[in-house]
């Protein structure tokens, strides 16, 4: 790519990792001290307009997660989204910030970037219209050095607009994610420019090529000395360049180095090893412009011989699908909520995961990075034809360039993406026009990015598509296997008629699981699946009990309710029974309960199967006692035996051939259901796993992921709250309301249950408890020193937790 052409690109758009950007200088995170309108109002781009009868917010920020005025309750049945966006409210809201430079800068650059904004947003500084950006998931930014007043007040002014329905699933509204401000020398770093590939790589040595643009907008011309620093994770010079350059006025030159590492440590899932590059500009041997930037190395393969291999050895990809939001903090893009999501769909055995259907926040991406979880990094749900009446379809012609080049420009860098993905079941697949846009999208990308493989999500197959696949260096297919439908499998028919093609399974039921794993792990040119979805969120509220239904009022339905974890983070069966597919020595119980756990659909279609089977992981039946109830034990064991109360109910295989399941009638008792895994033929125990009925409830415990928190003002510990009888075993029956106090610098930020019908406030220091509990969210504030959480219950008691600011 010209250095010309990546000009263009910045100018246009373009926008940079956050997360790298904050480790560099002169960048401040420009979060805190907005000032928030719900409405509309008349003037409020103009610097002299009074907003002292605004909210006061830092961000990030989502009104679609707060309580409507006059309830409480973010969800309402006449909301606009309906069942699509969980009966959430969105609307026009106007945020506005003043603010003072630092004395002393003269002769700068300032940028202010948005890291997202949902949707729509108009931007105003002191009063100029800097611009409008329209979709709400990649980032933008301007240069807003001509509209500085350097010695006095400055007001920035967004309008954002989330009317109508624009998405088919929960989108959240706001600045929900980051805002920085960063001074820039003249003379520096074209933003997001810097491009860093490993192109050779052996057990002794790495060749590290660097590409970085740097353009001189001063009045005169400019020679500097360029130095580039590669550190391990260790902080210890691997490498090291100079270059000299001579830069016109206005003018910009690329500079592309190679550096050799030794002994190179390469990134992997297993070893997720990271390398920074420290790039510092010197003119009259002082520094001007410094930039940081995060990178691995690794190299990845892709064939239908082989499938994927990552640093020389086939990986398989366990994945999951997510969508945007964190819960009960709506689309609030913290940083630990998003590190929290990646570490928990790991710790579940997930190595990879499908950005579903828009680029994640870069924080999300920094924690790929970090954890080894592999990454598809998607741009859109539509093109030209629409899914909703005001989705992205509006917009595309005009903006899918710019929205593209910001995606690859601002992810490149991430050594945890391996595929990019230009669409999600896109309508025009399936004729010419579809596949002249694929091909522009692809040559796109690959114009910025040459390094990975570009794919797409593809439903409704058949020979329509194949012109569409044919565009592809990967076929990724929605739904391709079907184990309740005999014949339905695309996987291997198409391979029969395209034995080159590489396919992944972008998408798939949790009902198919076994199915689907079974294909990825017989056929190397099936190199992955991708289960809808691996955590649970708002919108398309109950396809995992209800079915889809666009046009459905399921209210009081609001989550979907299919992921493996749940809103809060708790892992559901469907999690259990993939940890027996994808891991050794697994033992989990479920019982189907005596009633449904919920009303079901007399109308569901037969296709929308997004549900998994209605068990719960619960030994407390009170009124069933002697009745046959039906328990199912999932294990990787060789075989699984099943105790009530000491006695043995029979031992089972579980193996292939039993889909790892063994299913049992039990005729229930309160007391102890045990199951004993074992391998081989001596019984030895090899795991064990109990369900216990619970007595009367007279406890709450509370249990905190992380007792220490940083003085940011944005770390994150999240509370699980149990209601245990005197044994510490949880009571699944009871739904009481339980109630917070905080003291110490700290506030509740969400509190959830993972209950898919309630209707209560996720900000009120409140929640009732569902299945046995309920979830805190504590966000820390700038102070160190103890935050201390009580609950307390009715008929219970109370309980509290110390944690610690440092």
């Amino acid at each position: 790519m010209s250095f010309r052409r990546l000009l263009v690109c910045l100018a246009t758009l373009i926008l940079w990792s956050p997360r790298l950007f904050s480790q560099n200088k002169n960048t401040e995170l420009f979060d805190e001290g907005w000032r928030f309108h719900l409405g509309g109002s008349l003037g409020a781009e103009e610097p002299g307009f009074s907003d002292s009868g605004w909210r006061s917010v830092d961000l990030p920020h989502d009104w679609s997660m707060e309580d409507v005025k006059g309830t409480k309750s973010p969800f309402q049945p006449d909301a606009i989204s309906q069942v699509g966006g969980g009966f959430s409210t969105g609307g026009t809201g106007w945020y506005r910030k003043t603010f003072k430079l630092p004395e002393g800068e003269k002769n700068k650059i300032y940028i202010l970037q948005f890291d997202g904004v949902y949707m729509n947003a108009d931007i105003w500084m002191n009063g100029e219209h800097l611009g409008n950006h329209p979709y709400g998931y990649t980032g933008f930014w301007y240069d807003i050095t001509k509209q500085i007043n350097a010695g006095g007040l400055n007001t920035v002014a967004l309008e954002v607009k989330n009317e109508g329905q624009n998405s088919r699933w929960y989108s959240g509204s706001g600045i929900y994610r980051h805002v920085w401000l960063k001074t820039l020398d003249p003379i520096h770093i074209v933003p997001w420019g810097t491009h860093i590939t490993t192109t050779e790589i052996s057990e002794s040595a790495a060749r590290v090529h660097i590409r970085i643009p740097i353009i001189n907008e001063n009045q005169e011309p400019a020679d500097i000395q360029v130095i580039t620093r590669i550190l391990d994770s260790a902080g210890n010079e691997s490498g090291k360049t100079q270059t000299i350059l001579h830069l016109e006025s206005g003018a910009g030159k690329e500079i592309n180095e190679n550096q050799i590492l030794k002994d190179p440590r390469l990134w992997s899932c297993e070893t997720p090893r990271l390398y920074t590059a420290v790039t510092e500009i010197f003119q009259n041997g002082s520094m001007v412009n410094s930039e940081t930037t995060s990178f691995g190395i690794r190299s990845i393969l892709f064939d239908a011989k082989n499938g994927f291999q990552l640093n020389g050895k086939r990986v398989k990809l366990k994945g999951g699908c997510f969508h945007n939001d964190n819960g009960p903090l709506g689309s609030k893009a913290y940083d630990r909520a998003e590190q929290r999501k990646v570490e928990l769909l790991k710790a579940s055995g997930f190595n990879a995961i499908r950005c579903s259907h828009n680029p994640p926040s870069p924080a999300f991406l920094l924690a790929c990075d970090q954890l080894g979880v592999l990454v598809i990094d998607e741009s859109f749900d539509t093109w030209n034809y629409g899914k909703n009446p005001y989705d992205y379809h509006l917009y595309f012609k005009e903006w899918w360039k710019k929205d593209i080049e910001s995606m690859v420009l601002r992810d490149r860098n991430h050594p945890a993406i391996i595929m990019w993905s230009i669409g999600n079941e896109i309508k025009e697949s399936g004729n010419p026009e579809g596949v002249e846009t694929a091909r522009a999208l692809k040559s796109l990308i690959k114009s910025l990015d040459s390094t990975r493989p570009v794919t797409a999500a593809v439903n409704g197959l058949g020979p329509d598509k194949d012109p569409f696949f044919a565009v592809l260096d990967v076929g990724g297919y929605n739904y391709a296997v079907d184990n309740d439908h005999i014949g339905k499998n695309s996987y291997e028919s198409d391979h029969l008629n395209f034995p080159e093609r590489i396919m992944v399974g972008t998408e798939s039921y949790a009902l198919d699981a076994f199915g689907n794993w079974m294909e990825v792990n017989d056929h190397p040119w099936v190199i992955g699946d991708f289960v809808w979805t691996g955590f649970d969120y708002i919108g398309e509220a109950s396809i995992g009990w209800l079915g889809y239904d666009q046009f459905a009022s399921f209210y009081p339905w609001n989550l979907a309710y299919c992921g493996d974890m749940d809103i809060c983070g708790w892992k559901r069966p469907q999690s259990y029974y993939r940890d027996v597919l994808w891991k050794k020595d697994q033992l989990s119980i479920f019982v189907k309960p005596p009633i449904p756990s919920f009303k079901t659909n007399p109308k569901k279609e037969t296709w929308s199967r997004w549900n998994w089977v209605d068990v719960v992981p619960e030994w407390n039946w009170k009124g069933y006692e002697n009745k046959p109830l039906e328990v199912t034990v999932y294990s990787s064991c060789e075989q699984v035996e099943l105790f009530l109360n000491g006695i043995s109910l029979g031992i089972q295989p579980t193996n292939r051939s039993t889909k790892y399941m063994a299913t049992y009638r039990v005729a229930y008792h309160a007391g102890e259901l045990k199951a004993i895994g074992y391998n081989g033929h001596d019984q030895t125990p090899i795991q064990k796993a109990s369900l216990y009925t619970a007595g009367l409830t007279s406890k709450i415990q509370l249990t905190a992921d992380r007792m220490h928190l940083k003085t940011t003002g944005q770390d994150l510990s999240y509370i699980t709250v149990e209601l245990t009888d005197s044994k510490a075993h949880v009571n699944p029956t009871v739904q009481n309301l339980v109630h917070f106090e905080i003291s110490g610098d700290a506030k509740i930020i969400g509190v959830g249950n993972a209950n898919p019908m309630s209707l209560e406030s996720s900000q009120l220091p409140e929640r009732k408890t569902w299945k046995g509990r309920c979830l805190v969210i504590i966000q820390s504030g700038h102070q160190k020193g103890k935050i201390v959480l009580k609950a307390k219950s009715a008929g219970i008691g109370e309980s509290d937790i110390t944690l610690y600011t440092d």
